[in-house]
């Protein structure tokens, strides 16, 4: 159970670095119970909008590791906040909150593990390269050095795929986390195309496994001690973009009890600690769920959980501080919407008679939570209204590639 207000352990709030929709969960999450948050970002959010924030801070640049350690000191000091919890939310936080957390578990909690574990989600040639040991089915996956080694992929199977081993190092520069290519020839100009973007060596080509969204599936969890404390399967039913998507806009918690054990001892493996999401999509040719890409962040639709009976930030907040954290497990069936995202990811579908718009509708009548919108907490809705321009200016994959 959380602590009372009266308890002093109140007082050791959170900072949510990354004020989106995700840092928002975090804000709502931590807020309703009691415990102050600060939010740090680099770029116009709605989570500073919520009124469950303590303190809002536009920074200069969450991108670069040296900017992203010594930004959180010196706000943590001037602050003091001092014993606080640190909740990332992109990438490249994970990657520098792991690699400085010595230095920063010297004036703050920090939940991320150190880099030893987090470079086997991070990098997706270790991700493959550990569970491949480990049994995990994977999809057929080449790592070519130069387009010359490309005649050497013999998959039967098209579309394949081009994407990064680091997709952070691709996705600021093209907004999509990969790139569908259709035949060798346009196999060849894509990955002469990503090589001009990241080291040839971080570039992958890999089958793609047919389907969309709701062949995808995600298993998520608050990790601790070998197992998992809390737990929640989910099924993406639709994502921005349909084929590819870079994020979930609409899910449902599922009962997939058969990803659990796979991923189970894939984390404890890498004895890690903390929030994780593995992503797996279903193979109908072999039956088979195959994991894609390990999260060691909050993901997007986390305040899903919430609503089915696992409040992970809250858990992860309250581990920190050595408070009781019982195990839980999601319920099925409840489901989880981002609006502004899934209006037109559904209408990219509808165009092409992949959705029917009866279907559409009936799916929003079973909504239970929103990404963005609270009855209790407005204003952050209304700001992502405001800030749409911003989002398509920065969000959407250009339009013209290289």
């Amino acid at each position: 159970m959380p602590p009372r207000r009266s308890d002093e352990s109140l007082q050791r709030g959170a900072v949510v670095v990354g004020g989106d929709y995700q840092g928002l969960g975090i804000i709502r999450s931590l807020g309703r119970t009691g415990f102050p948050v600060c939010v740090l970002d680099d770029e116009p959010s709605i989570g500073r909008y919520s009124r469950y924030v303590t303190h809002a801070i536009r920074v200069q640049n969450l991108r670069e590791e040296e900017a992203i350690v010594n930004t959180l000191l010196d706000v943590g000091r001037r602050l003091n906040l001092k014993g606080w919890v640190v909740f990332a939310t992109r990438d490249e936080l994970v990657t520098s909150l792991s690699r400085a957390r010595d230095r920063l578990s010297e004036f703050f909690r920090v939940p991320t593990p150190a880099w030893d574990t987090v470079k086997y989600a991070a990098d997706k040639r270790l991700t493959y390269e550990l569970a491949g040991r480990l049994g995990i089915p994977l999809p057929r996956t080449w790592y070519p050095r130069s387009a010359d080694e490309l005649d050497a992929i013999d998959s039967p199977r098209w579309p394949m795929l081009i994407k990064p081993a680091i997709k952070e190092h691709f996705i600021y520069r093209t907004r999509v986390k990969g790139w569908i290519v259709r035949d060798r020839d346009e196999l060849r100009k894509r990955f002469v195309d990503a090589t001009t973007i990241v080291p040839a060596a971080e570039v992958m080509v890999q089958d793609m496994i047919p389907g969309n969204g709701r062949t995808q599936y995600s298993y998520c969890t608050f990790f601790k001690g070998g197992r998992s404390l809390a737990r929640m399967t989910v099924q993406r039913q639709r994502q921005q973009p349909s084929d590819l998507g870079r994020s979930s806009t609409f899910v449902e918690t599922v009962d997939r009890a058969e990803l659990a054990e796979p991923s189970e001892r894939f984390l404890r493996e890498i004895d890690y600690y903390g929030l994780a999401e593995l992503e797996y999509k279903l193979d109908e040719a072999d039956g088979e769920y195959k994991l894609l890409d390990v999260n060691t962040r909050t993901w997007g639709y986390h305040s899903v959980g919430r609503v089915a009976g696992v409040d992970f930030p809250l858990l992860v907040h309250l581990d920190q501080l050595g408070l009781n954290t019982p195990a839980a497990e999601a319920r099925p069936g409840v489901r989880w919407v981002r609006l502004i995202t899934d209006i037109p990811a559904a209408a990219s579908d509808l165009v092409r008679r992949r959705l029917k718009l009866r279907d559409y509708v009936g799916s929003l009548r079973t909504v239970e939570t929103e990404a963005s919108f609270a009855r209790d907490d407005p204003r952050p809705a209304l700001a992502e209204l405001m800030l749409l321009p911003h989002l398509i200016r920065t969000r959407l994959p250009q339009r013209r590639q290289p």
